[in-house]
């Protein structure tokens, strides 16, 4: 991310009072900029992260606990759900096993601090002061993204729904797998679409409301994999497979018309595939870190994987969501007076050494939650 600080005479004003050596002036110029900082980084951090794409924000006053209501979600003879969540920042997450009632939520704060000498802010460094703001942004940024997507592949290794099967329910894994090992193809995504349908079938084992669920609307995806769909501009026709179509492998063969073939040239690249976003992140592929986070939760969830048929660490995981149901939430806390989601304060320990430090410096801070309530929103495919 790029931040730049418009150089207005109020601005570079501002920024000259933080340097001076009168610490009353320093300090109300502190606390003026502090204020201006808090939305600013608010902003950021609300459109930069991927994970904001995946959930819905539930704020709540800065001194409450707060909680959500299951039964919104599922029907109350089912007695209990699993919901993924972590109770610490940095934590593993946690399936926790909860009544049909109201649900407390764990939260935890995510925060940073800056500094920088004055005599950057007496010279009106705007540059300087642009990377600090920067600095602190990414910071939090970056703890945001780690905890959500660890509660996000947390569910997806352990997620498993019952499916009613020939008069009775069986369980049912999120995840398929490839019909080629290290491939993705159009039949792939077509066995994940089925298999999304028949998770979410009505408690009663009937079709769901059509509101209930638009089935799959996004797939997460690394660089490697959207090489490939990318190349099905190129590919000739009917490779996919090995030979005629038929069984296993074989009925993946895929035929994209030349129009098909052609907008996905002009556009450098297929952005959606059935009504599907297809959202590339440098993060997952094998060997990348959330396909290392993911190989942690493995263990013991029957994950299907190319090598034995069990997942291996050299498989690679594509994450596909349900965004429709809204099963993703962060429940964020609200200032009183400001009514932000992101607080900056000026740092008292440069205040209290004054003209021996010669630096000045912020600290901000957020306090959020991250929750998946249905894991039938999440499935995957390993290739």
């Amino acid at each position: 991310m790029k931040l730049k600080l418009k150089e207005t005479p109020e601005q570079i004003e501002l920024i000259k009072a933080m340097g001076s050596k009168n610490a009353t002036a320093s300090r109300e110029a502190s606390e003026a900029f502090a204020a201006f900082l808090g939305p600013v980084i608010q902003e950021v951090i609300q459109t930069a992260g991927t994970a904001n794409m995946i959930y819905s924000d539930a704020p709540f006053n800065e001194d409450d606990n707060p909680s959500y209501p299951l039964d919104l979600y599922y029907n109350e003879n089912d007695g209990y759900i699993t919901v993924w969540s972590q109770h610490l920042a940095g934590g593993l997450p946690t399936s926790q096993v909860e009544g049909v009632a109201e649900m407390k939520i764990a939260t935890y704060r995510l925060d940073s601090a800056v500094s920088w000498l004055k005599r950057y802010a007496r010279r009106s460094r705007l540059d300087v002061v642009s990377k600090a703001i920067e600095r602190m942004a990414t910071e939090v940024l970056i703890k945001q993204e780690r905890n959500a997507w660890a509660v996000i592949l947390r569910a997806l290794a352990e997620a498993s729904t019952n499916v009613q099967s020939t008069g009775s329910a069986v369980a049912t894994k999120h995840i398929v797998k490839s019909a080629t090992d290290g491939k993705l193809v159009l039949g792939d995504m077509s066995d994940l679409m089925t298999r999304l349908k028949r998770i979410n079938e009505s408690f009663s084992g009937h079709t769901p409301v059509a509101p209930w669920s638009n089935g799959l609307t996004d797939l997460y995806v690394s660089p490697e994999v959207k090489g490939q769909i990318r190349a099905f501009a190129w590919n000739p026709l009917n490779t996919s497979g090995n030979g005629a179509a038929g069984s296993g492998a074989n009925k993946y063969n895929q035929t994209l018309p030349d129009n098909v073939r052609e907008e996905i040239y002009r556009n450098a690249g297929m952005q959606s595939i059935f009504g599907v976003n297809i959202h590339e992140m440098v993060e997952l592929g094998a060997g990348r870190k959330y396909n290392t986070l993911f190989n942690s939760f493995t263990s013991g969830n029957d994950v299907p994987g190319h090598n034995g048929g069990d997942w291996q660490s050299s498989d690679e995981i594509i994450v596909g969501l349900d965004n429709s149901r809204g099963s993703f939430i962060r429940p964020v806390a609200r200032e009183h007076e400001s009514g932000g989601t992101f607080t900056a304060l000026p740092d008292d320990q440069f205040n209290a050494y004054g003209s021996r430090v010669e630096k000045v410096g912020f600290y901000g801070f957020l306090e959020e939650g991250r929750i998946c309530i249905d894991s039938r929103a999440i499935a995957g495919i390993v290739i």
